[in-house]
């Protein structure tokens, strides 16, 4: 049953002027109705505008928890850098109860407060103990399964400085890990960039220094951070593996490419991910989805507009083509000084191909150098294409502005990367046995697995003790 507010009471909460108030409730933005000269306004639907438009903050609370008989119990994740949710929806798609999401984004807390308002939420992970997270999930540290998280990845990122834990957002990593820890699920997942197999440690914390750990000249080594990633984990007795996996392999209508670390506490070896798909539709497997039957449908679009100088390149460019299709004179024109820079600069003045996947989603579609332009329209790709290239609902709600929705859904892992991280951990606590196709390429990059990486650090590390004796 629906409960009603005043009109004031509404321009309270939502911090507005009463006029602005009855303005939404003539547009229709607010459930509401009149009654006389007076307006009364659905409370859900104020808090609903409220969270959407950021004129209300979304608090951390506990979950909701309906008692539900332990035959029909979900397994339960616990989940950390939650974001706009991505990965959590594939989780849930697999089976899982996100029972509490950890997010200190103003923006991406809305988003969750929106959609999952009986998920409990948390700020700051590094002001977050174990005790505190299983009192708002409410569950004791035997019930958890699985805690899965993406620490940020600006720290580890080959476009960023690279300060891996000597930096807050590195430091939160290592908070996100020693919580895990504590709390001991069957289950912990780690997402991140590419960047995180080659970036080195940096800077060690002094209480993470001693005969137990790495040597500290490991950390300056290329892959130090992960190295010692690696060696905590193994010290609390999970056995950690990884690979580098492109989500196209999974059904994402996207080349987009992430480590997942799968750490187990039983003391066996997680299998790779399961392919659902397959670039050419090699191990009988479908080909990638394209961005055509991803697209399909969609009619109303909220986006950015690209500045009149550049619209004027795109005018001459058709579907798939990019700055390098213009004659050579416009070319130089178009980029200016980045036209005589290195790299191959893709992402200039790109449109997407209907019959291929899209190019890795950024955080802004019309920065000059990660230009996401639709197919064949003036313009970069709304945000309702953003989602569905990320394979969010369509009926998914995202607060803030629009430039705060396009980060929130560009920072997102896909929703079918989460579901073949979801279906792999359900399978491994069922005792079900998983086998990936052999000798299957997961992306487009070598040593990337758990064990081919292990080996390349191998012989990094000898060939630099060789150094240091030759010193």
């Amino acid at each position: 049953m629906s409960t009603y507010s005043s009109i004031a009471d509404a321009a309270e909460l939502l911090n507005i002027s009463t006029q602005r108030v009855r303005t939404l409730c003539r547009k229709g933005e607010l459930q509401s109705e009149k009654i006389g000269n007076a307006w009364i306004v659905d409370q859900n639907s104020i808090k609903n505008y409220g969270l959407r438009t950021a004129h209300m903050i979304a608090q951390d609370h506990p979950a909701y928890v309906a008692e539900t008989p332990s035959i029909y119990r979900k397994p339960i994740a616990l989940s950390f850098f939650s974001g706009a949710m991505g990965l959590d929806l594939g989780l849930e798609k697999a089976g899982f109860d996100i029972r509490l999401a950890c997010e200190s984004n103003k923006h991406c807390r809305q988003t969750i407060a929106l959609n999952r308002p009986n998920t409990a939420l948390l700020g700051d992970i590094n002001d977050c103990t174990a005790e505190q997270v299983l009192d708002a999930a409410k569950v004791s540290a035997e019930e958890v399964d699985l805690i899965v998280g993406g620490p940020p990845c600006q720290a580890f990122s080959t476009a960023g400085k690279r300060k891996a834990f000597n930096d807050d957002r590195g430091n939160a990593f290592l908070k996100y890990i020693d919580l895990a820890i504590e709390i001991r699920p069957r289950f912990i997942v780690i997402e991140n960039v590419r960047g995180l197999l080659s970036c080195p440690m940096d800077h060690r914390p002094h209480n993470q220094r001693g005969m137990e750990f790495p040597d500290l000249s490991l950390d300056e080594m290329k892959g130090g951070a992960l190295n010692f990633v690696i060696s905590v984990l193994k010290r609390a007795g999970y056995t950690c593996t990884f690979n580098l996996y492109n989500s196209a392999n999974f059904g994402t209508p996207q080349i987009r490419e992430r480590v997942i670390i799968v750490c187990s506490r039983d003391g066996k070896e997680a299998p790779f991910l399961t392919p659902t798909h397959s670039e050419n539709g090699s191990h009988g497997l479908p080909a990638w989805n394209k961005l055509r039957s991803a697209l399909n449908g969609l009619e109303h679009h909220s986006h950015l507009n690209f500045p009149e100088k550049r619209l004027k390149y795109y005018r001459m460019l058709k579907v798939g083509e990019n700055w390098r299709n213009l004659p050579l004179d416009l070319q130089k024109e178009a980029l200016g000084k980045s036209y005589f820079s290195g790299g191959g600069k893709t992402g200039f003045l790109r449109r997407l191909h209907w019959d291929k996947p899209s190019p890795t989603l950024v955080t802004h579609p019309a920065m000059p150098a990660t230009d996401l332009a639709h197919p064949e329209e003036d313009r970069p790709l709304s945000i309702q294409e953003y989602k569905r290239i990320q394979e969010f609902p369509d009926d998914w709600q995202l607060a803030g502005p629009l430039i705060e929705q396009y980060k929130q859904v560009g920072n997102a892992v896909p929703v079918s990367l989460g579901y073949a991280v979801g279906t792999l951990i359900r399978n491994l606590l069922s005792d079900q046995e998983v086998t990936p196709p052999r000798d299957f390429r997961f992306s487009r990059y070598q040593g990337t697995s758990h064990t081919d990486w292990l080996q390349l650090f191998e012989e990094q590390k000898q060939k630099h003790q060789f150094n240091l004796e030759l010193a």
